[in-house]
């Protein structure tokens, strides 16, 4: 079974880690592994009236963002890489750095050294200097920043809709099938100005 690692931290849009673990347990066929920082506690309640709880049960395992023990803090644990949904720029300045100072830090490091797919949530408006500086980095180390910006070609009628855009195009970068967006045909030629 394909394994995804997920780490929700403490910035605005819990939505889209919650969002992507509902998928991918509806989807099955993934086994995911969960890791919620305390702020990403605190954003999940703040957002979406959600307890720690809540949102673990939609994981097919969880660990303690203490336990630097865990099987995902090991480049021997295969998977197909890791999401941080959403992305503090906290927990961006730590992988850029290499810290490893928790196990979402330590898990990305992880992906970064094995070569393995981590893409980035990153959650902030406006980019400071600092900011910008540490996407490069993890750019640069091979990482993904994928900032939820809304797509609005598709004419989105929800915030739903909007959040499921940009989780399905996060799961396209592993390779995942999920149905969630509806595929660029491209414009016809009566559309054209």
């Amino acid at each position: 079974m394909k394994k995804l690692v997920i780490g929700i931290t403490g910035a605005s849009g819990a939505q889209y880690g919650v969002r992507m673990l509902e998928v991918l347990r509806d989807l099955g066929g993934i086994e995911t592994h969960l890791m919620i920082s305390e702020a990403g506690v605190m954003s999940m309640h703040h957002e979406l009236d959600l307890k720690r709880k809540d949102v673990e049960q939609l994981a097919d395992v969880v660990h303690n963002v203490r336990d630097i023990g865990a099987c995902v803090a090991s480049g021997s644990f295969q998977n197909e890489g890791m999401v941080i949904a959403p992305c503090s720029m906290k927990t961006l300045g730590s992988v850029a750095h290499g810290l490893c100072d928790n196990l979402i830090t330590r898990a990305a490091d992880v992906m970064l050294k094995e070569r393995r797919k981590l893409v980035l949530m990153v959650r902030e408006t406006p980019f400071n200097l600092a900011h910008l500086r540490n996407m490069t980095s993890v750019t640069e180390m091979g990482g993904i920043i994928y900032p939820p910006l809304p797509a609005l070609y598709q004419r989105p009628q929800s915030i739903a809709e909007m959040v499921d855009h940009t989780v399905g195009r996060v799961l396209d970068q592993f390779g995942i099938e999920h149905g969630l967006v509806p595929r660029w045909a491209g414009l016809k030629p009566s559309q054209n100005i």
